[in-house]
Formats: C-alpha cells, structure tokens, sequence
C-alpha cells in the first residue's frame, strides 16, 4: 500500500474492556477496512483497538496507533505505526482530528468522547452496539459500517 496524504482515514473506536461479539465485529472491520485500502486509525491497545488491528493486519493494510502513553510497550502487536504522545484521553482529539470518519463499536466514557469530537467536527459517525446519540448511524454488520461509510464520504464500489 502506497501512503498519500488522500488515503482515506478511518478511525475505529471502542473500550479496552468488549464482549466477544464486539471483538469480532472490531477484526472483521478492520479487515474490510484494509481491503479497500482505507488507513484505519485507533488507539493502540486492547480490546476493540487490539482485535481491529489485528484484522488491518489481516487485510494486508496499515493501522496507526495513537497512543494515550509515551511508552511503546503499551501498544498491541498489531499496530504498524504508533505514536506515542503521553496525553492520556486528551489523545481522543488526535485521533479524530486525523480521519474523516470513525466507526465506534460499543465503548465507555472515552469512545463518547470520540463520538462526541467526531460529530462536532461535522464527520460521521457509525455506532454498532454503541452510544446511542443523535447523529450517530447504527449498524447491525461490518459490511454495512463500510458501505454505509464509503457511501456517506464519496466513496462507491
């Protein structure tokens, strides 16, 4: 995959802590993601961070980790490029301010942050399982977030 400054920029939000369900919606999504060439940003570690960046890495593609600590070893094995930038949560902006959509899967007060800097810059905002807030689609499957999101940026098969 070539990098270019108009690669589309995805983000994938969620909490640490996720049930199956959502760890396997977060692979598989990611692994779509990636098969469209879409660079797919998160917050580099467990949980739904972790299980979609294993799915980028699954689909051959690039996921950047924007991490809440200044220290590497806290980024799951998956990340292709992390940042590290010591700001805890404050992180949550970067992340947003990086791409031109997220996609949220369940999550606590820190994916509502997210959602909330998301829709606040006027970006959408796809929600499975998660916070539910006017504004944010909900989604019932991977292949529907990634449609439904290619579709709302421009972006048709």
């Amino acid at each position: 995959m070539i990098l270019a400054k108009n690669s589309l920029r995805v983000a994938i939000i969620g909490a640490r802590d996720a049930t199956q369900d959502g760890l396997s919606f977060a692979y598989e999504l990611g692994k779509l993601l990636a098969e469209k060439g879409v660079l797919v940003y998160n917050g580099g570690g467990a949980g739904i961070m972790e299980a979609a960046s294993k799915g980028v890495q699954a689909g051959n593609g690039i996921c950047i980790g924007i991490l809440k600590e200044d220290d590497l070893s806290v980024a799951n094995e998956f990340i292709n490029i992390p940042i590290m930038t010591g700001m805890g949560d404050l992180r949550n902006g970067i992340i947003i301010r990086s791409v031109h959509a997220a996609i949220a899967i369940e999550g606590a007060y820190g994916t509502l942050s997210e959602i909330a800097y998301t829709l606040g810059d006027k970006k959408p905002v796809f929600a499975y399982h998660s916070w539910d807030i006017p504004g944010a689609n909900r989604v019932e499957s991977p292949e529907e977030a990634v449609n439904s999101l290619l579709n709302s940026l421009g972006h048709h098969e």
